[in-house]
């Protein structure tokens, strides 16, 4: 009962707009308290925080973070979307197509959804306006894009989420990999069904020859070289995640020194960005432990386990009963935020199920991140709208086919484990 009335104290102050970590934080140490003591609850709010954000694993999210960030200054987000429409865009919808695989090169390196649909949504949309595009294709094609930031690793989301349940963030990483390859597909496909069907939604570009193809690839490559360094040496095992995400910091570094786009103002600007950000999450992090003590104490994610496992309904259906939910928080959260508040209570009853663990925060990611681009509060939308100025109401309209092919993905995902599984099982 103590739980519950926690929880409920928790979802208030969050309404009440008090920052996430520290309503976890106070809730965990009240609910706490009233369990098991005042001096206990002293002592958890005293030690939990430290022990736990003082693991060097933590270490990676802060590095993590300045890679993506000093990657974006660059200005590698342009070269991979020209990049990407010297390939496509003399196709039908090419364009689009080029700016879904530019937001998936781009999501590789930062990580982030909504600076996905940003950055691209500045650079695409208007490239796709001048080629005579139909507006809620092209604005669809954005926001949609922008959401396979978070399966393509190094994603923050896998990061926290191994930190939060103790399981191997290499193994995430590469569990994500082929989803976000899928989803990248899935989108493509979308696309150029649709302009099959309807050649006005998306004029063909004009032709570009094979050589300068080739050629297009030079402005991309040492970020990929980057990349694929880091991800390469996390699944043969030659260093862990938190030494990729040095190895990638300083890469990133070098790379933009080399190709003279690290100046002083950036590096600094860059630096301020990951600290801001590191800060927040571990803000966050620290609260989420503490709140994790407290739903230990009162037992409830037990009881939810209990209380499921005997409802007459297969696992299958209670999975979709915690899809629907997470979609709904992804239209109101962040991924960061949803992650933290909902697994110490959700993570115990998927355990109880017999679920992959590995294989679950492949779909819970990918769910939540469809919250970004559902109406009525997408946030990815009003991100897009608020740095393009188009209508919320034709993005909406636009990423509908692209919610309808997120649905495909992830069943195919809940069907075929071994998509997710195959490649931590093989590392």
């Amino acid at each position: 009962m103590i739980g519950l009335i926690g929880v409920a104290v928790l979802v208030l102050l969050i309404f009440m707009r008090v920052w996430i970590g520290i309503a976890m934080a106070v809730v965990g140490f009240v609910g706490f308290a009233c369990i098991a003591g005042l001096r206990n609850a002293l002592f958890v709010l005293g030690s939990v925080p430290f022990n736990y954000v003082a693991d060097e694993t933590m270490a990676a999210i802060p590095l993590f973070i300045l890679m993506g960030v000093v990657v974006s200054n660059t200005g590698v987000a342009g070269d991979l979307y020209r990049t990407g429409y010297k390939w496509f865009g003399q196709l039908r919808g090419g364009l689009a197509i080029a700016t879904v695989v530019a937001c998936g090169g781009f999501a590789a390196i930062s990580g982030s959804s909504s600076a996905g649909a940003a950055t691209m949504g500045k650079m695409a949309l208007p490239e796709m306006k001048k080629y005579n595009y139909d507006l809620k294709l092209a604005a669809g094609a954005v926001a949609a894009g922008g959401t396979v930031g978070i399966l393509i690793p190094p994603s923050m989301g896998f990061i926290l989420y191994g930190l939060l349940t103790e399981l191997s963030i290499g193994k995430l990483f590469m569990a994500g990999l082929i989803p976000g390859i899928l989803e990248i597909l899935f989108y493509a496909g979308v696309i150029m069904v649709m302009c099959r069907f309807n050649p006005r939604l998306g004029p063909a570009g004009p032709s570009v020859g094979f050589r300068e193809k080739l050629t297009s690839l030079r402005a991309t490559w040492p970020i990929l070289g980057l990349f694929l360094l880091v991800m390469g040496g996390i699944y043969g095992g030659w260093f862990t995640p938190t030494e990729a995400g040095a190895i990638g910091a300083f890469g990133a570094l070098v790379i933009s020194a080399i190709i003279r786009k690290l100046t002083r103002e950036s590096f600094v600007a860059s630096v301020l960005e990951a600290a801001q950000n590191a800060a927040m999450i571990v803000l966050l992090m620290a609260g989420a432990f503490i709140f994790m003590k407290f739903m230990a104490v009162s037992r409830l994610p037990n009881w939810l386990a209990d209380v499921a496992a005997g409802l007459p309904f297969p696992p299958l259906a209670i999975l979709g009963l915690i899809i629907v939910m997470y979609i709904f928080l992804g239209m109101f959260l962040d991924i960061i935020s949803a992650i933290v508040l909902t697994l110490p209570i959700i993570f115990p009853v998927i355990i109880s199920f017999g679920f992959d663990p590995i294989w679950y925060g492949v779909i819970m990611v990918r769910v939540i991140e469809v919250g970004l681009i559902t109406p009525p509060v997408g946030l990815n939308a009003f991100i897009l709208a608020g740095v393009t100025n188009t209508p919320v109401g034709t993005i909406f309209r636009g990423v509908v086919p692209f919610i309808i092919s997120d649905v495909l993905h992830i069943a195919l995902l809940i069907v075929f484990p071994g998509l997710s599984l195959f490649l931590p099982n093989h590392m």
